[in-house]
């Protein structure tokens, strides 16, 4: 099967070039392509481009990853973000016959009373929550065998991203900075390999609508935090507790959120990983 991944170089996009290129043909491409790596340029506001680059690649399938993520840019550029994360979703349904999966995110619910499943009533607080929820009934308006699956605080040690909270907190600790992180945003946040595995077996059972994949363990981000310095023997007093509130963001956050799995973990038959066990693993492949 051959696969064409938007956004594949992001951070999550990394992972899933890595791990699902062992069973399927990967096709990358990206607003640009860093240094070093290959792939096709593809911008997906550019609706005459997108169709050239499905008409000469002819996937079988598209896994959608390009988005404005940042949720304090989409708030503070409401336009663009609706450009990218709404429009881009509009071109590649009118560019690409097959199916299509989507990644999507928790900030389509307003935290009041989370972790959520998929038969939750939505309700984003946000630019970036409302952008996401629009382009998820924009695919599955299209097509209903289409499939969105929403994931939360994905993370790994991607060099490709500036956004990786793992990374953050490391090369800080490393550099002896002190670092203020909230204690009063709760998920359960999902190594990218781990989201990259359930996006294989989701292809291989076919599987359509709305799904949520989050790792096993529900934290606030400050807890999240101190785990990964002790796992990476780094000097957790460097790390200091905030709420959201005190940091003041243009963004208003979910903050009891987090994604129930119940609904894949019985289709797929898998098991969530722990945070422990997923840091091992990053650990692991890093000392290889």
């Amino acid at each position: 099967m051959r696969i064409l991944i938007t956004g594949a170089f992001g951070q999550l996009g990394s992972a899933f070039s890595r791990h699902l290129s062992e069973d399927f043909d990967i096709i990358r491409t990206g607003r640009s392509i860093p240094h070093g790596k290959n792939g096709i340029i593809l911008d997906v506001l550019n609706q005459i481009y997108f169709k050239e680059v499905i008409q000469a690649t002819e996937p079988d399938l598209v896994i959608n990853l390009a988005a404005m993520t940042p949720v304090d840019g989409c708030e503070l550029n409401p336009n663009l973000a609706k450009e990218i994360n709404i429009t881009g979703v509009q071109h590649l349904c009118d560019s690409f016959d097959g199916k299509i999966i989507h990644l999507s995110t928790d900030y389509v619910f307003d935290g009041e009373n989370g972790p959520y499943s998929e038969d939750d009533p939505v309700c984003p607080l946000s630019v970036y929550g409302e952008t996401k929820l629009a382009s998820e009934r924009i695919l599955l308006n299209h097509d209903p065998n289409h499939l969105v699956i929403r994931g939360n605080v994905i993370y790994d040690d991607s060099e490709t991203t500036k956004a990786s909270f793992l990374n953050w907190v490391v090369n800080s600790l490393k550099e002896k900075q002190e670092i203020q992180v909230v204690n009063d945003q709760v998920n359960n946040p999902t190594w990218t390999k781990s989201m990259a595995d359930i996006i294989a077996l989701c292809i291989e059972k076919d599987l359509s609508g709305i799904v949520h994949w989050g790792d096993a363990d529900h934290l606030n981000r400050y807890d999240f935090a101190i785990k990964i310095a002790e796992k990476y023997v780094l000097d957790s007093k460097l790390i200091k507790a905030i709420t959201t509130e005190e940091l003041n963001q243009a963004a208003p956050r979910p903050l009891k959120s987090g994604l129930k799995s119940d609904k894949l973990v019985q289709a797929l038959n898998v098991v969530p990983p722990s945070i422990d066990e997923c840091l091992n693993a990053i650990l692991e492949r890093n000392a290889e």
